[in-house]
Formats: structure tokens, C-alpha cells, sequence
């Protein structure tokens, strides 16, 4: 009788510790599994976000593309043709009025070498190149522009920064193509932990069931999404349009 309990006793031990190795090991295959999974998931993330970093540099080299096609044409070549005009009839006067306007394009042609650089494009930050934008909009007449500074100014992952100032770029070419706006604001706030950022224009607005459906809202959030920040978007009929970025260390 001992005999049969103790042998029942090692029975049980046995199919204990085979129902204990048997669960480890599904526990194993199962982390394994899952970390695998993770480890694949951050890879495919990592590339989509590569990706996304290439194809914003592309949009940023196209736009500034446009803007000095814009340029040469609307600006520069206003101006050549004006010197040109001015040369027809030559005087001291109007000997004078020449310098001033080839002074003029000079000052544009030098604005542009910024633009045309991408050794230049690629090594300023993100406040200077918003200021670029703000400067050129200003000094084209294309709309009243301004940038606020807030806070102690740090600078941000670069990276970020691209993904950052095309979003502004996007929301920008709205602004001009499309608000009818004569006034652009935008401000950099410069917090402990995060950096908020506010582009706004008195244009006509849009209703909220247009601003609920996209005209780029989606691309534009997706993008803030991938460094971890947070876009807003809001606009009202005849009250102008507005866009939040909040963006964290």
C-alpha cells in the first residue's frame, strides 16, 4: 500500500513538472513570437519613417524648386525688365533709378543662393528656415507675414525638423493658394519638454465638415504621428484658419 501511494506520488510529481516544462515552453514560444513580431513591427516602422524622411526632403526640394521658378519669373525678371526699360532713355535720373533696381536684384539673386544651396538648406534649423519662408512671402508681397520666438530657442532632432517644416510648408501653400488671407502669423514656443508651434491666417476659412474630410489634415497629422507629435487643425468660416503643432522631447 505505501508502495502504491509513493509510486502514485512520483506519478503526479512527473505529470506535474511535464504540465510546467510543457507551459514554459508554450510561455518561450509565445514571447519568442511576440518579440519577434515587436522586432519586426519597429523595423517596418523604422523604414516606413526612412521613407517618409526621403520622400519630405523630395517635397521640400520640389517646393523650393517652384518658389525660385516663381521667383525668377514674377520677381527678378520684373526686374530686368525694368532696368531694361530704364536704359532706353538714359539720364542721370534714370542712370540713378537703374542702380537702385539692379541693387534690388542683386539683393533677390543673393536671397535665392540660399534657397539654391542645399548645403545651406541642409545645415540650418528649423527657425531659420521658417524665417526663409516668412521672408521671401514678405518681401514677394505674396501676404503680411511674421515669426514669433518664445522661450529659450533649442534645437530639435533634425529629422523632426524636416517632417516639421514641411507640414508648415503645406499648410503655407493652403494659406496662399487658397485662404484669400492677407495676414500669416506663426510662433515658435519654446517650453522645458516641448517645442509649440501655432501658423495662423485671417483667410476665409472652411466649414468643419471640409476640415473633418482632409484637404491634406490626414497626410498632415499621419506625418506628426511619426515624431511623436501632435497636429490640430482648426478653421471657421470667415474666421481664418489655424494649425497646432505640439511637438515633445
Amino acid at each position: 500500500m505505501q508502495f502504491e501511494k509513493e509510486e502514485l506520488v512520483v506519478l503526479i510529481s512527473t505529470f506535474i513538472i511535464v504540465l510546467i516544462t510543457i507551459a514554459l515552453l508554450v510561455l518561450f514560444s509565445v514571447f519568442k513570437k511576440n518579440k519577434d513580431f515587436l522586432l519586426k513591427q519597429r523595423e517596418e516602422e523604422k523604414k516606413r519613417f526612412e521613407r517618409e524622411i526621403a520622400e519630405t526632403q523630395i517635397e521640400i526640394r520640389e517646393e523650393t524648386l517652384r518658389n525660385i521658378s516663381w521667383e525668377l519669373h514674377d520677381n527678378i525678371g520684373q526686374l530686368l525688365t525694368l532696368a531694361k526699360i530704364q536704359l532706353q532713355n538714359p539720364s542721370p535720373e534714370s542712370i540713378k533709378d537703374v542702380s537702385n533696381t539692379i541693387t534690388k536684384g542683386l539683393i533677390e539673386v543673393r536671397a535665392l543662393s540660399k534657397l539654391i544651396n542645399p548645403e545651406a538648406i541642409k545645415n540650418i534649423n528649423l527657425r531659420e528656415a521658417i524665417q526663409l519662408e516668412i521672408d521671401r512671402f514678405n518681401r514677394l508681397q505674396f501676404i503680411d507675414s511674421k515669426l514669433e520666438i518664445k522661450g529659450l530657442e533649442f534645437d530639435i532632432e533634425k529629422k523632426s525638423s524636416i517632417i516639421i517644416f514641411r507640414i508648415l510648408q503645406e499648410f503655407f501653400s493652403n494659406t496662399i493658394k487658397h485662404s484669400k488671407a492677407s495676414k500669416l502669423s506663426v510662433s515658435l514656443n519654446f517650453k522645458l519638454d516641448s517645442l509649440h508651434i501655432l501658423a495662423k491666417d485671417n483667410g476665409v476659412g472652411f466649414s468643419k465638415e471640409i476640415v473633418s474630410k482632409g484637404i491634406g489634415l490626414g497626410n498632415i497629422k499621419n506625418r506628426a504621428k511619426l515624431i511623436g507629435a501632435e497636429a490640430v487643425f482648426e478653421s471657421e468660416i470667415d474666421k481664418g484658419t489655424s494649425l497646432s503643432i505640439i511637438y515633445k522631447l
